[in-house]
């Protein structure tokens, strides 16, 4: 695919696409990012494109599996480790994730409180690689050349990471956390 066959099918279906990027996004910006790598992807995957069926259903299933994708991973981060938006002013004030009520709050401060805990007490061998995937949002890949070691090395890092967390989540009464 050439610079003008994309042009053409963003002209042609880029709208479309977008709508059903804001729809599933519910976010401007992240509509943005969504439909920006829905045709990065279809640039990647030109050769499957059949111009003679539905060029436009074969986009919205790259936007839409790309969301999925984008969510199961937020989705396991966010349960290791929860994103905290950066202040200048930090204090050490507790995470306020469901406001329902005033217990589940308490529970839910406790249990992240108790994560980082967990997670803080591991080795730098475990903690620097569970940090960069969950925190910075690296690939397992980008690890591991950052780090100068093999990805099997990661993964069995963050495998052992995730395991010790959850043994202390267990021994401090988080079953199934």
């Amino acid at each position: 695919m050439d610079v003008a066959e994309l042009t053409h099918l963003i002209e042609s279906h880029g709208k479309d696409v977008y709508g059903f990027c804001c729809k599933l996004t519910m976010d401007k910006h992240q509509a943005d990012d969504l439909y920006q790598e829905t045709f990065l992807k279809a640039l990647e995957l030109c050769h499957k494109i059949d111009r003679n069926k539905n060029p436009k259903s074969f986009l919205i299933a790259i936007a839409a599996n790309m969301w999925k994708n984008q969510n199961r991973k937020f989705g396991w981060r966010h349960r290791i480790a929860k994103i905290v938006e950066f202040k200048d002013d930090f204090d050490n004030e507790s995470y306020m994730i469901d406001t329902t009520t005033p217990e589940l709050v308490a529970i839910n401060n406790e249990a992240y409180t108790m994560v980082d805990r967990a997670s803080a007490s591991l080795n730098d061998k475990l903690k620097i690689p569970l940090y960069m995937y969950y925190n910075t949002g690296l690939s397992i890949e980008d690890i591991a050349s950052a780090l100068k070691i093999p990805t099997g090395t990661v993964k069995s890092r963050l495998y052992k990471a995730r395991k010790l967390i959850k043994e202390y989540m267990e021994v401090n009464g988080y079953e199934g956390f």
